[in-house]
């Protein structure tokens, strides 16, 4: 039973926190932290979080994922055909339009992938700083991230919105996806959604497109927790692993929900004020228990 709760209460942070501009991995560092559960052996619970989170994405977006998968099997018609003309900017239909942005802003988030030596890639390099036993890291992130919340609302405030990303704002949004992905605490949605406003896409856009451009991310990540779980001689139980999929996928399409009502009523920024405030809070009993110890 205490597994189930668990599983749920897991659940629940991973569907509220991937899609709240909050971070889920610094919400997940902090809770591990002082709840003092064992991270060994959980690759494949949170790996299967990560695949509730994605069904969550799939539910709310069917419709513009469909389209862009379709439309990835156009542009190969189109290539093999040779109809280049379809492949100017000035020509392309919206669809493939935005597919080519999802590609520029991915473009980013391949440079974790950079060697570093001993076999480690730079997101090998980073990754300690959610997996050691301080909080200060996550802390400092958290104080980032809410700011980056207060600037978007601000800057969002009284100016005019565009329907569509640009190439510039693609890789806008790709770079700040890239330092999410690299620090427990930064948010992955905080970042991209303000980064899209901050390049003045309308709120509804900015949430669609952060939330899509998401799925190779989460994809990825699960994978390859997946991949380490499957090294690890631990044995988790089945009916908990399925309550946290379920809570972390019914929370995600209501969290996707409550943003977009969020943004509507211009009460983003109370999530820049949460994510202050926790920062400094989580800093200082960072600070304070390496005096402890």
């Amino acid at each position: 039973m205490k597994e189930i709760i668990q599983a749920l209460f897991l659940g629940i942070i991973q569907g509220l926190t991937e899609f709240l501009p909050v971070s889920s991995s610094g919400h997940m560092s902090i809770f591990r932290h002082f709840s003092g559960m064992a991270t060994e052996g959980s690759g494949l619970f949170s790996a299967m979080l990560h695949i509730g989170t994605l069904v969550a994405i799939f539910v709310v977006f069917y419709k513009p994922i469909y389209e862009l998968f379709m439309e990835f099997f156009r542009c190969f018609k189109d290539l093999f055909s040779r109809n280049f003309d379809k492949f100017k900017f000035k020509n392309m239909s919206v669809t493939r339009r935005m597919l080519f942005m999802f590609v520029i802003s991915w473009v980013p988030l391949l440079v974790v992938l950079i060697p570093v030596g001993n076999g480690n890639n730079l997101m090998d390099l980073v990754g300690v700083f959610g997996s050691d036993d301080s909080i200060k890291a996550e802390g400092l992130c958290f104080m980032i991230t809410g700011f980056i919340l207060l600037l978007g609302t601000t800057v969002a405030e009284g100016t005019k919105r565009h329907l569509n990303v640009s190439p510039l704002t693609a890789l806008i949004i790709g770079i700040a996806q890239f330092f999410a992905a690299c620090f427990p605490g930064i948010s992955r949605s905080g970042t991209t959604v303000s980064a899209a406003m901050c390049c003045r896409v309308s709120k509804n856009n900015a949430i669609r497109y952060s939330f899509i451009l998401s799925v190779p991310a989460v994809l990825a990540s699960g994978l390859v927790e997946f991949k380490d779980a499957m090294e690890s001689t631990e044995i988790i139980p089945v009916f908990p692993l399925l309550v946290g999929v379920v809570a972390s996928a019914v929370v995600g399409v209501l969290s996707i929900k409550l943003l977009q009502l969020i943004l509507k009523k211009n009460l983003y920024k109370y999530f820049g004020f949460y994510c202050v405030i926790l920062g400094f809070i989580v800093t200082i009993i960072g600070a304070v228990e390496v005096f402890i110890k």
